[in-house]
């Protein structure tokens, strides 16, 4: 398969939801003092893609109502505008809608140019950390399994890698590594996170050996993962790391969906069987809502033949990849070894072209 070219760097702008004419030339004028471009959403069903991504919203007080009844997720950094004697924007309706400040104009101006200031400031340092999320098309498809290689791989390159459990059915990936008897900070200590979070703070806390630091669950009582804690994290890792891989459950919370749509891309892995690709149908009609770049890695054996062109086309992905059997892999995970590990294998390989193709670091072949 030819490789891919790497992805361009990633940009995150602000979103300003709002169909008031007059509010978002305003709204744009100030943006422009602060050296920052924008994305715009007429509404919230516009701005439902990019709104958990975006380092900054601005709600229009002519959209207020109407982002309370689309029930979108809370979100750091979040304000709601509006223009003094008309429609003046109040407390109640922000705090029903989650948030953080009340703009009126033309008092709060040059507040909001400090806000858009600090985007500008961030679209200045250098390149966001590259994200790639995994997702299995059904139960046991092994895509902790990729996720766990991909990481591996990417720390084997001297890549700064973060490693982040979304799911919380998924027994932990700090098992999957064999690194559960690491000292760390697990997800149930970080859930109250709802603002930035320092990254080098963050590694300190967090499970790691060398360039590769995991976020994970522990064995305790399962708890909700808020989306404010995941979009927190993924802030500080892309401002931290090089390269950020999350494990997504197949069933996507509101805390998946912020993982998602922050992500480069998204791998899907679907074992190479009729009903696997069926209910994988199911996953990827729900994820290609959430991701632009998703694509597919069809893991064998076949035992119907079937082939990954096939399982391709049936669920109208590209094809990212194919894992072959490696009857060694399930018996080193028994041991605590670490997927991918020793670089060799069908595993290994599949892993050094993916993080290659996403950072353009080469990774075949790395002490």
């Amino acid at each position: 398969m030819p490789s891919r070219t790497p992805l361009p760097p990633h940009r995150r702008l602000p979103l300003l939801v709002t169909s008031d004419g007059d509010l978002l030339d305003e709204l744009l004028r100030l943006a422009a003092a602060g050296g920052t471009e924008v994305e715009l959403a007429a509404d919230p069903a516009a701005a439902r893609a990019r709104w958990l991504p975006a380092p900054l919203v601005l709600i229009g007080s002519d959209q207020a109502q109407a982002c309370l009844r689309a029930r979108l997720p809370r979100r750091p950094r979040t304000v709601l505008v509006g223009r003094s004697g008309q429609l003046d924007p109040g407390a109640e309706i922000a705090e029903l809608i989650g948030a953080e400040h009340v703009a009126t104009l033309p008092a709060a101006e040059p507040w909001l140019v400090d806000r858009f200031a600090e985007c500008g400031s961030d679209q200045g340092r250098q390149a966001d950390a590259r994200i790639v999320a995994v997702l299995g098309g059904r139960g046991g498809a092994g895509a902790s399994v990729l996720a766990g290689g991909l990481a591996v791989t990417a720390a084997r390159a001297r890549l700064r890698t973060l490693l982040v459990d979304a799911d919380p059915l998924g027994g932990g990936l700090d098992l999957v590594l064999g690194w559960e008897q690491l000292e760390g900070l697990r997800w149930p200590a970080l859930t109250d996170t709802d603002g930035r979070v320092d990254p080098p703070s963050l590694v300190r806390a967090l499970p790691s050996r060398g360039d590769l630091v995991v976020l994970s669950w522990d064995r305790g009582d399962l708890l909700h993962l808020p989306a404010q804690a995941m979009a927190a994290t993924v802030d500080a890792a892309r401002r931290g790391r090089d390269v950020v891989v999350i494990d997504l459950p197949r069933q996507l919370d509101d805390a998946a969906l912020v993982a998602l749509q922050a992500a480069d891309r998204t791998l899907v892995v679907v074992p190479a069987e009729l009903r696997a690709t069926a209910a994988a149908a199911r996953v990827v009609a729900t994820a290609a809502l959430h991701c632009g770049d998703l694509a597919v890695i069809v893991r064998g054996p076949a035992p119907g033949r079937l082939k990954a062109a096939e399982v391709a086309r049936a669920l109208g992905l590209p094809l990212a990849g194919t894992l072959r059997p490696e009857p060694a892999l399930p018996r080193g995970l028994e041991r605590g070894e670490a997927p991918a590990a020793a670089g060799k294998g069908p595993l290994a390989a599949l892993c050094q072209r993916i993080v290659g193709e996403l950072t353009g670091v080469p990774t075949a072949g790395a002490a």
